[in-house]
């Protein structure tokens, strides 16, 4: 199964969205991570053994890129294009559905 972090940036309505499709999600709010810098977050998800989720581009392809660099592992970062949460919610049920926590972990995906 795999386990869902999203940052701050994402819409808290998608949480119960792919809670009702049976995926585990936990929020930057209730983690009382609000404001930390992203390297904290995503250092935050690994520990969770969670993959991240984000609309933040520019900034998770470079910490992806640092990761690989160091030799570090990590459970997944997915980017998403902003859009309408149902829509968002529709397409990352989607997308992990159709791909075990194996497939998403160590890689950069775009949805």
């Amino acid at each position: 199964m795999i386990f869902l972090y999203t940052d701050e940036n994402i819409d808290v309505l998608l949480k119960p969205l792919l809670r009702a499709k049976g995926l585990t999600v936990i929020t930057t709010q209730e983690q009382a991570m609000i404001g930390k810098g992203d390297r904290e977050q995503l250092e935050h998800a690994i520990k969770l053994k969670c993959a991240f989720l984000t609309h933040n581009r520019i900034h998770f392809e470079q910490l992806f890129n640092e990761l690989v660099k160091e030799g570090k592992g990590h459970f997944g970062i997915i980017i998403a294009t902003r859009r309408n949460v149902y829509e968002l919610a529709r397409r990352i049920a989607n997308f992990l559905e159709s791909r075990s926590a194996k497939d998403i972990k160590n890689q950069l995906w775009y949805i």
